[in-house]
């Protein structure tokens, strides 16, 4: 219960990896208020964690949806205290067809996104001294082919979380980012495009721990640690967890 009595929003919440941090923060004790553009997925799985979540249906790339799942959080429970950007998009193919449709909706949910949801909250967070956890991904630390705009939001995450993370450490505001590998969640189950080196995707993909992928909740106990007071003194850090892909 190192949560307890926290109140945090949660976007991206209906599944994967969102879905799983709802569920952690909500066993170690916080309020949870998630968000997803599928708003069945978002009214199940609040069902499921019970009188401790509340959810609405939130378009990260859209900054009125941002505010209001802002504003609904303080206005049911009087503040914020923890900010956990999880939505987020892949587009797996070669650059040459990545045309800027494509590239703008990576980046306007991948990264802008996350942007929009730390601007609205933030003055809730200065005044209760709470923490923000943006899901970057080992693709925000190294190269991944064949992800030009998924790597390039991700880099931008990370850059923005210790931009942040510098600014508003005076004020108590830690901000930290996680950095998976491979995780077994619906977005890494689209068809890949033809045509491409996959030697090339297997070495940039190689994990230490047996080539296995991890689960959402491997991810969520990162997530809720960063969240929580055992985290203190840990702001601005880039938390890779992802089997060894990035030790080398």
């Amino acid at each position: 219960m190192r949560l307890k009595g926290r109140i945090a929003i949660v976007t991206g919440a209906a599944s994967g990896i969102g879905q799983a941090v709802a569920k952690r923060l909500a066993a170690e004790g916080a309020k949870v208020v998630i968000g997803d553009r599928n708003a069945a997925g978002v009214k199940d799985v609040a069902g499921t964690i019970g009188q401790d979540a509340t959810g609405m249906t939130l378009d990260v790339a859209d900054e009125a949806s941002c505010r209001a799942i802002i504003d609904h959080a303080v206005g049911l429970h009087g503040g914020l205290d923890i900010l956990c950007n999880i939505a987020g998009v892949l587009d797996f193919g070669r650059f040459a067809d990545v045309d800027r449709s494509r590239w703008d909706r990576v980046i306007s949910i991948n990264l802008t996104g996350v942007y929009q949801m730390c601007h609205a909250a933030m003055p809730h967070l200065i005044q209760r001294r709470g923490n923000i956890v943006n899901m970057a991904s080992a693709a925000g630390l190294v190269g991944v082919p064949y992800n030009s705009a998924y790597t390039a939001s991700k880099h931008g995450v990370v850059g923005l979380t210790r931009a942040l993370a510098l600014e508003f450490s005076k004020e108590g505001v830690r901000i930290n980012a996680v950095c998976p590998g491979g995780v077994a969640t619906p977005m890494v189950q689209q068809a890949p495009p033809e045509n491409i080196d996959w030697q090339m995707v297997m070495r940039s993909a190689s994990w230490l721990d047996g080539g296995e992928m991890a689960v959402p909740e491997d991810i969520a106990d990162t997530v809720a640690f960063l969240a929580s007071a055992e985290a203190r003194r840990i702001t601005g850090a880039a938390f890779a967890v992802d089997g060894g892909q990035t030790a080398g």
